[in-house]
């Protein structure tokens, strides 16, 4: 029998590969999503045991955080932009199902994330979460919650208004086309308690910051930032 299983199963293989999402490579175990090899090549930072790490200063004198990390340095045309690229773009949840775990083990080994109450997703106006089908950011925070058993709430923090595309905007520019354009909808749901606001990538943090000027206004709120990835 089990002959006839190997056999059925490498006959489901031949026609139904299953790849690796970083390098296409067919020698993985089933239920990974990448191999030894793209797991080894993952940049993380280790931002996650340093206090007043690179993600930290950014948000230094702009808002108050309690701690800020992301996973993996981000760089163009290597395997971490790939990745998220797929997520984003590929309807490939998985991958950012896979990888929000990933970050969520560092951050529970972590001192700087103890006690959290909440990971809240950083919102996408309905048209455009519409339009991509999910929540990038809210992927991720479900990864996490696999690991960190952390309860990850939607729909209290919103985006209310479009915003044009960030990525070609120099710093200022990237500030007026986000500010404004977050709300919480119940305050006090959030009040005197301690949340990870998550997102895909960082770069000049002025989305995180806009969404932290409006959760800054809820008493007795202590915030925390995460992110896949550093640029």
């Amino acid at each position: 029998m089990k002959t006839i299983g190997q056999f059925l199963e490498n006959t489901i293989h031949l026609f139904y590969p299953h790849t690796c999402t970083g390098c296409g490579s067919d020698l993985l175990p089933k239920k990974e999503l990448l191999c030894v090899r793209c797991l080894h090549q993952l940049p993380h930072t280790g931002f996650e045991n340093e206090k007043n790490n690179p993600v930290e200063n950014i948000f230094i004198g702009r808002v108050g955080l309690q701690a800020a990390h992301s996973e993996f340095y981000f760089s163009k045309g290597q395997l971490i932009q790939h990745l998220i690229h797929q997520l984003k773009y590929k309807k490939d949840k998985e991958i950012g199902f896979y990888l929000g775990e990933i970050m969520g083990i560092h951050l529970l080994k972590s001192a700087h994330f103890k006690n959290l109450d909440y990971i809240l997703p950083l919102p996408l106006y309905p048209d455009k979460e519409f339009k991509r089908g999910y929540n990038q950011s809210e992927v991720i925070c479900n990864g996490m919650f696999a690991s960190m058993q952390v309860p990850v709430l939607t729909k209290n923090l919103i985006r209310h208004r479009f915003t044009e595309t960030q990525t070609k905007k120099h710093r200022a520019a990237r500030w007026d086309n986000v500010s404004g354009s977050f709300a919480v909808k119940d305050i006090e749901k959030l009040k005197g308690k301690s949340i990870l606001l998550v997102d895909d990538v960082i770069t000049t943090g002025a989305t995180l910051e806009a969404c932290c000027e409006i959760l800054q206004k809820v008493p007795g709120l202590k915030i925390s930032i995460a992110t896949l990835a550093f640029a």
